[in-house]
């Protein structure tokens, strides 16, 4: 038995704790386990992380041992190629209820990686048939969702407290409404129920504006308890994750405001991002600061607007129950609506290029700086969310959609709360 993880958010939960998560891997054993030492020795909250490199994650098993064989560095931890017995030797006296460890691999064909892991002794990952499909992979997503499936088949029989993380709230999240989000994250959480998995996370990014994010993850919590059953479930941030501030104090700042926004909204736990997040992989160091610094920032966001948030609750949880209701009403199974939803757009994600994206649904900035529908393409609403359409984006409006975060906490904390509390009223 081991279940960590919901032990450890349990608990946590009952502190009234945050618990704070790196994303960092490295390529050899010695490396690899040295920075979980660091990580575990924090004395914080928090979990571990083995993210896998980029070559596992395309199904390559063989380049990984010949990179490491000519002493070259890799940008995670080849899991398949290690064998199971080095990892857990890796793992032995660092691993426990007092620091889950969680393996992260972004590929849409998850077999391998879950088998490896389970084999090690862990029982954590994440993903999802569309969350590690669409913006991964250019393999059809019948492909995914039968190599999930299996995945997920494989965890659930082979340990007793198999946990998933879905990442369909970090889908394309920096130029994604939050309905959408949501929606799939509970979406892949019924996914995982119906093929065995009852132990899992739901994921949602830190957006553009602040009081949307507080609305959209109130709404998830609500989706959550009427779709997941007895599921046992908790709620993941992630810290901005599109463009970072290129700025060392933009990037507190943001950082900052993520882990507020964590504790303001009871997520039970964040996924940090570092201040070099901009120009280069982080380091351990830069992790453990990063860490330091999220465990440390208390609740309290500066830019707090009840009405606002309670307008967007409102819209989110509308929004984000027709997506999940018009999807599980095409097939009960889950990964055929899933598959069905996509033919027919009324699953569709802004600025994904997969070919089972049809790509008629588009995303804008409005004048809060607000996530919101450009076209909704043929997604389940009852009219428009907008009144109209907006005109094609041009390139030079999208480089400054992608560029908004960024730019604004890089011009610094007076200018930022300023645009953050501009607008009032209702969404």
């Amino acid at each position: 038995m081991s279940g960590y993880l919901d032990r450890l958010v349990a608990e946590a939960r009952g502190r009234g704790d945050l618990l704070v998560q790196p994303r960092m891997g490295f390529g050899t054993v010695d490396t690899m386990r040295a920075g979980l030492r660091k990580v575990a020795a924090l004395g914080l909250p928090v979990v571990g992380t083995i993210t896998v490199d980029s070559y596992t994650r395309v199904g390559d098993h063989v380049s990984p041992l010949e990179r490491l064989m000519a002493g070259e560095e890799l940008n995670g931890f080849p899991i398949v190629t290690h064998p199971p017995e080095r990892t857990r030797e890796m793992l032995d006296g660092l691993y426990g209820p007092s620091f889950p460890i969680q393996v992260r691999h972004g590929t849409a064909l998850p077999q391998k990686v879950i088998e490896s892991l389970v084999r090690a002794g862990l029982d954590t990952t994440e993903g999802g048939p569309v969350s590690y499909c669409l913006p991964y992979s250019r393999l059809p997503l019948t492909r995914a969702v039968e190599a999930w499936a299996e995945g997920c088949r494989f965890l659930a029989n082979e340990t007793e407290r198999g946990h998933i993380e879905s990442f369909g709230g970090c889908l394309m999240g920096q130029l994604c409404p939050p309905s959408l989000l949501v929606a799939m994250t509970v979406l892949e959480g019924r996914f995982f129920l119906q093929h065995g998995v009852r132990h899992m996370s739901l994921s949602y990014a830190q957006g553009t504006h602040g009081a949307q994010d507080r609305g959209a993850l109130r709404a998830l919590r609500e989706l959550a308890r009427l779709y997941l059953g007895d599921a046992t479930w908790h709620v993941v941030l992630y810290t901005y994750m599109g463009l970072f501030p290129r700025t060392p104090a933009g990037a507190i700042d943001l950082i900052g405001d993520s882990a507020r926004l964590a504790r303001d909204t009871g997520c039970e736990r964040i996924i940090v991002k570092t201040v070099s997040e901009a120009w280069q992989i982080p380091s351990v160091a830069e992790n453990v600061r990063a860490l330091r610094l999220t465990a440390a920032t208390p609740p309290g966001s500066t830019d707090a607007d009840p009405a606002l948030e309670d307008a967007y609750f409102a819209e989110v949880l509308e929004e984000a129950r027709r997506i999940v209701d018009a999807v599980l009403d095409l097939d009960p199974d889950v990964g055929k609506a899933l598959v069905q939803a996509f033919e027919r757009g009324i699953l569709d994600i802004p600025f994904c290029l997969h070919r089972d994206n049809r790509g008629e649904a588009t995303c804008t900035l409005d004048e809060r700086g607000a996530l919101v529908w450009g076209s909704t393409g043929n997604l389940p609403f009852s009219g428009r969310t907008r009144q109209e359409e907006v005109a094609p984006l041009s390139s030079g409006e999208l480089y400054r959609m992608l560029n908004h975060v960024a730019d604004r906490y890089d011009n610094g904390p007076a200018e930022r709360r300023t645009m953050s509390r501009s607008g009032g009223g209702t969404p």
